[in-house]
């Protein structure tokens, strides 16, 4: 009995093992950055993790963890670098204009990541992108760019195409959860992307929640609405189920 027993531990900690987030540190041009990685098991579709403007906090480490517990593999990624979780307003805005005046570095700092989670273990091949706030306007950025991914999610995220962009290179389809009571990101902005991505054929859902504000999903935050949150983030496992099967 005990060669049993002890396979069967072995076993338990193996999995426990694979279910154990990680940090992960990895350079772009040489800059470091930290992202953090956690899998249920090998081969798990991969769903790429993007940070709202606060960068990569506890927060999103517990969406990853709950999406882990779903069955998929996380990498939550760094956009700002190791180290670099801005507190002030001033600052935030700071590090995402950064990135939204450089769109070739956003790409490539996304490229990165996506590599990252693919030298980590995750299966690149049947992955989807997920992105709050200034994480969701990046993982727009994303499908414009022509990334192979089988879907691109947003919870309230940035709308607007940049002059110059548009939707001809985007594979996997889209979708768009936003708060109709959102005033930083109107529903103007949200008609004109329904219309941008019809005319281009590309395949999706977008979906309005009334008298959610922005940044709805974000526990123990005065914008917190549990009724959006529960409802986007049951959609959002529908999705997931239906692109990466």
């Amino acid at each position: 009995m005990r060669k049993p027993l002890l396979t069967l531990l072995s076993l338990v900690f193996s999995c426990s093992a694979l279910a154990a987030g990680k940090n992960v540190t990895y350079k772009v041009d040489g800059d470091a950055y930290e992202g953090y990685y956690v899998s249920p098991g090998k081969d798990a579709p991969l769903v790429l993790l993007v940070h709202d403007w606060d960068g990569l906090t506890d927060y999103e480490v517990k969406r990853a963890e709950m999406l882990s517990d779903m069955g998929y593999a996380v990498f939550a990624v760094d956009l700002f670098g190791a180290g670099v979780r801005p507190t002030k307003d001033e600052d935030k805005r700071q590090h995402t204009g950064e990135l939204y005046k450089d769109r070739n570095k956003m790409r490539k700092l996304l490229q990165a990541s996506l590599d990252t989670a693919k030298s980590e273990g995750g299966n690149i091949n049947n992955a989807v992108a997920m992105g709050y706030c200034f994480g969701g306007a990046a993982v727009l950025e994303m499908a414009r760019s022509g990334a192979d991914l089988k879907g691109f999610a947003t919870f309230h995220g940035g709308l607007q195409t940049p002059d110059g962009q548009n939707y001809s290179k985007t594979h996997g389809q889209l979708l768009i959860m936003h708060g109709s009571a959102d005033s930083a990101i109107t529903m103007d902005q949200f008609a004109a992307l329904a219309n941008e991505l019809e005319k281009s054929g590309v395949r999706h859902e977008m979906i309005t929640y009334s008298g959610a504000p922005h940044a709805f999903t974000v526990f123990g935050s005065e914008r917190y609405r549990e009724d959006a949150d529960k409802k986007s983030w049951s959609r959002f496992g529908e999705f997931l189920t239906s692109v990466t099967q």
